[in-house]
């Protein structure tokens, strides 16, 4: 189930809990609804909605903060591409099958983080290990330096190389992560008996109902920015492929 369908079931769980709000303050007895239940209903829903605000506060920072060091890890893995060109190029002719191969093992790349290759890979990860980094590895290990300068730039080339595969398994273990299942629900229960405390005291008319219908909306907004950002490379606010897409068209021949 992709963040819009949730965040819209979470908007419709508050709102049904609104609903039971209703329900419970048309068929309560008067004395279960006088002014010390109303008291402790709230107090309990102003520490609910505190540690709400908290967690989601949290959730959407830490989400954030994954989704920028994503960003930011693409950005490198672009300019790692770039750097080792340069240095393959440096290095003289003997490099331009080790180069071919690591331009032929881009759009690879690209499909694996954004493609269908993504979605469809048994472990549900974007990053899985492929023979193209392999091959573009083992052609500049095959490489036989002439003298000093080459020595120092197929080292340095090979350490750009490995520099590559870590940024692209670290990113693989970030993906990884992900949103707990169980503190989402957690996070949905607590919003849906916020919505039930707001409705079983205060009659609903119009225009209060309206106005539940955009804070749930709201609320569900936050779950939704959430869960977008815990998924950096699908849905609404995907990392961009345009930086890695542009060092393909840097890399020379």
């Amino acid at each position: 189930m992709n963040a819009l369908a949730i965040s819209l079931l979470a908007a419709l769980l508050m709102l049904g809990g609104s609903c039971v709000g209703i329900l419970l303050r048309r068929n309560l007895p008067k004395h279960h609804l006088n002014d010390h239940s109303k008291d402790v209903v709230r107090l309990g829903s102003g520490l609910v909605a505190t540690i709400t605000a908290l967690v989601l506060g949290l959730l959407i920072t830490s989400a954030k903060n994954t989704y920028d060091i994503q960003r930011q890890e693409i950005r490198q893995i672009a300019e790692k591409l770039v750097l080792q060109d340069s240095q393959l190029k440096r290095y003289g002719p003997e490099t331009r099958h080790a180069r071919e191969l690591q331009r032929q093992a881009i759009p690879a790349l690209i499909g694996r983080i954004w493609g269908q290759r993504a979605v469809q890979s048994p472990t549900g990860a974007p990053y899985q290990p492929g023979m193209e980094g392999d091959l573009v590895f083992s052609a500049i290990e095959a490489l036989t330096p002439q003298n000093d300068v080459q020595r120092s730039l197929k080292f340095r080339a090979l350490a750009t190389t490995s520099a590559i595969t870590e940024a692209r398994v670290l990113l693989f273990e970030e993906v990884d992560a992900g949103l707990p299942a169980a503190l989402l629900v957690v996070v949905i229960f607590w919003l849906t008996m916020l919505f039930a405390g707001f409705t079983l005291f205060s009659p609903i008319n119009a225009t209060s109902a309206a106005v539940l219908a955009i804070i749930a909306l709201s609320a569900s907004g936050a779950i939704f920015l959430i869960l977008e950002l815990n998924n950096p490379f699908s849905g609404l606010l995907q990392i961009s492929s345009a930086p890695i897409r542009d060092a393909l068209g840097v890399l020379g021949p």
